[in-house]
């Protein structure tokens, strides 16, 4: 799946060049978008008492995005399991094939009143499918 993303002013930093931080954001951005189409909705979940916390995030950084450079992020799910979801990211400049960040992030799945991991009930995974 893809979306498109535009670089704002506030996004970049005193480099002109968008700040290594908001490329984990737009990550999470990629990742609720891409749970959105398969219709899981993660207030549903977090409201069912399901947390899902991210234990990594990669990011390699290639080449700088800039202030209003119109971009595409692609969200690659790599591992969906009942206990874990791993995506995959490529941020590109809209029309172009070289790749400016490659990315990745792990969650677990934790029961809200234990804290504990947990497996994703089937009302969830089942739209995984």
């Amino acid at each position: 799946m893809k979306i498109n993303l535009r670089v704002h002013f506030y996004d970049t930093d005193l480099m002109g060049v968008v700040h290594h931080s908001n490329y984990i954001r737009w990550f999470e951005t990629g990742r609720v978008e891409f749970l959105r189409t398969l219709g899981i909705d993660l207030n549903e979940m977090i409201n069912d008492g399901i947390l899902f916390p991210i234990v990594e995030v990669q990011a390699k950084y290639f080449e700088p995005a800039k202030f209003d450079d119109e971009l595409e992020l692609e969200i690659i799910p790599a591992n969906l399991t009942k206990v874990k979801w791993e995506f995959e990211y490529k941020i590109r400049r809209a029309g172009e094939e070289k790749i400016l960040v490659e990315g990745f992030s792990r969650n677990v799945f934790t029961s809200a009143a234990t804290g504990k991991i947990s497996r994703l009930p089937e009302k969830y995974f089942s739209k995984l499918a």
